[in-house]
């Protein structure tokens, strides 16, 4: 007899039957484990991000990366607004890297996970997302200095920042350690 088969002959007792409100219950204990996420330990000083932030970001990152060291890898702050030295300085990780951008009015740009249209770089710019309008989601310029959002359905809302067109005020890469 299998599982299958015991829970066909009335044999239950793996089985738990939960009622609505323990489903209530449940949603609360996993919101609490969500919010019990550790504070990484920072490698290198954010100049964009507080600590208030990074415990608000390392809330939503995948579990892979969740309780790792951040490794601050490039800073505008630090070397300088260049797609090609942010390149240069992270061509050497092979792990997941976080971008952490700030426009002149202070927005957050977040991803929705809503499809796999998610990065694509070249010298002159680099993107980020994209959908059935043919849009890019975010798109940065060569120097780092300009960018640009659109409608997407990677990030599912209109614009990520307050203007289509905005300046970069800063731009760090974060490599999980």
């Amino acid at each position: 007899k299998n599982n299958f088969q015991d829970a066909l002959s009335g044999d239950d007792s793996d089985f738990e039957i939960i009622e609505e409100p323990d489903v209530k219950t449940q949603k609360k204990v996993n919101e609490k484990k969500k919010e019990e996420v550790e504070e990484p330990v920072l490698i290198g000083c954010s100049q964009i991000v507080g600590k208030d932030e990074v415990k608000q970001i390392a809330q939503h990152l995948p579990p892979k990366v969740i309780g790792q060291n951040w490794r601050l890898l490039y800073s505008t702050d630090k070397h300088g607004f260049s797609l090609r030295t942010m390149y240069r300085t992270m061509s050497a990780i092979s792990s997941p890297a976080l971008l952490i951008i700030k426009d002149d009015e202070g927005k957050v740009f977040r991803w929705t996970g809503d499809n796999n249209f998610f990065v694509r770089g070249d010298v002159q710019s680099l993107t980020f997302g994209g959908g059935k309008y043919g849009h890019f989601g975010l798109w940065l310029d060569e120097d780092l200095y300009n960018g640009r959002s659109q409608r997407c359905d990677t990030f599912n809302n209109l614009i990520l920042s307050s203007r289509e067109q905005f300046r970069i005020h800063g731009l760090e890469a974060w490599a999980f350690t």
